[in-house]
């Protein structure tokens, strides 16, 4: 069956599809980025199952999952590089954008976007290094989680 075929399961029939909401959040995306990779596909003679709940595959929740992917901005190849990467806490950048989160545009310097004022480091100060009056170290930048390539 395909994704976008309609299940024949009883259950399915009974229940219906899981809705999408209406507005997304972050939540929502690492739940739906779990469904697609825990219910993903396992073949057995019969055909294929998912792999956690043993229905016909695509499962309710797989299919729900790839509907709020898909509505969050990812495509097929995306969501499909996902489930094979088989990490189900992978973070995918909330608000997505197709040329990544590094192409969002950055906010205005003088205002916050709260529409406060922005921070201002003292003259003479170059802006990479942050002065720190209570003589700790400043804390070593995390490192960034890779996006799953689609190939």
């Amino acid at each position: 069956m395909r994704v976008g075929e309609q299940s024949t399961d009883p259950i399915d029939q009974i229940l219906g599809e899981v809705p999408v909401p209406a507005q997304l959040t972050p939540e929502d995306v690492r739940l739906a980025v779990r469904a697609v990779v825990v219910h993903a596909a396992e073949e057995w003679p019969a055909g294929p199952k998912c792999r956690n709940d043993g229905a016909a595959y695509p499962c309710r929740l797989h299919r729900w999952g790839r509907r709020v992917l898909e509505a969050h901005g990812l495509n097929e190849r995306q969501i499909d590089a996902l489930v094979r990467h088989g990490n189900p806490f992978v973070h995918v950048p909330f608000p997505f954008v197709l040329a990544g989160p590094s192409a969002r545009p950055a906010a205005p310097t003088s205002q916050s976007p709260r529409g406060q004022a922005g921070r201002v480091a003292a003259p003479g100060v170059p802006p990479a290094i942050r002065p720190s009056g209570t003589g700790r170290p400043a804390a070593p930048a995390t490192p960034r989680p890779r996006w799953p390539r689609a190939s």
